[in-house]
């Protein structure tokens, strides 16, 4: 994941098909409860980014606590995200608690959380493969991506992935990763 974004325009057919690798992802039921909208839009996008810089002033100035904060410092975030302008493509990835069928009735959908994050980590993983980065960003609470992006009440923003190459001077935060042994037990009676 990084944070600074070349302007470099992505082919759409690129995104296209990182997004048919996540439409197979297993879902509860194979309701397939997630809605994915792709906005390239110069104006649409900036309408996300003063959106979600207010929410993140919110956070930072009033909701985090000091231990979240400490730990967000070493990766150097703050409430300005121009990211979200500058690379090509942001991905609104929404949750769908319920579906409707034509007649107007819902279909409960069973878990949509786990679901949704499958075929999510599927379009990260293809969009990877093909030579782009992300970036998952969750402002809290997202539900301004309800009425930018004119998704219905049925649906829950689940996070924004900014999608895009890298800038030429890109940095990736210099974090450690835990080793296998620390996340992983292997059983073998």
């Amino acid at each position: 994941m990084v944070r600074d974004f070349s302007d470099r325009p992505v082919p759409r057919d690129i995104i296209e098909a990182a997004l048919q690798a996540a439409g197979t992802a297993p879902s509860g039921a194979n309701l397939q409860p997630w809605h994915f909208v792709v906005v390239s839009g110069a104006d649409t996008k900036r309408r996300i980014r003063v959106a979600a810089e207010a929410e993140e002033r919110e956070f930072y100035e009033h909701r985090a606590s000091p231990e979240w904060l400490a730990a967000l410092e070493p990766l150097g975030m703050d409430s300005k995200k121009p990211f979200l302008e500058t690379a090509p493509y942001l991905i609104a990835v929404f949750l769908q608690k319920y579906g409707m069928l034509a007649d107007g009735r819902k279909v409960k959908h069973y878990y949509p959380t786990e679901s949704t994050g499958l075929a999510t980590g599927i379009l990260i993983t293809a969009l990877h493969h093909a030579g782009l980065v992300c970036l998952t960003h969750t402002p809290s609470p997202m539900k301004f991506l309800n009425e930018i992006l004119g998704r219905p009440d049925s649906e829950r923003p689940f996070l924004l992935l900014v999608t895009g190459y890298p800038a030429a001077d890109a940095r990736v935060p210099n974090i450690e990763r835990k080793p296998l042994s620390e996340f992983t037990s292997f059983i073998d009676s």
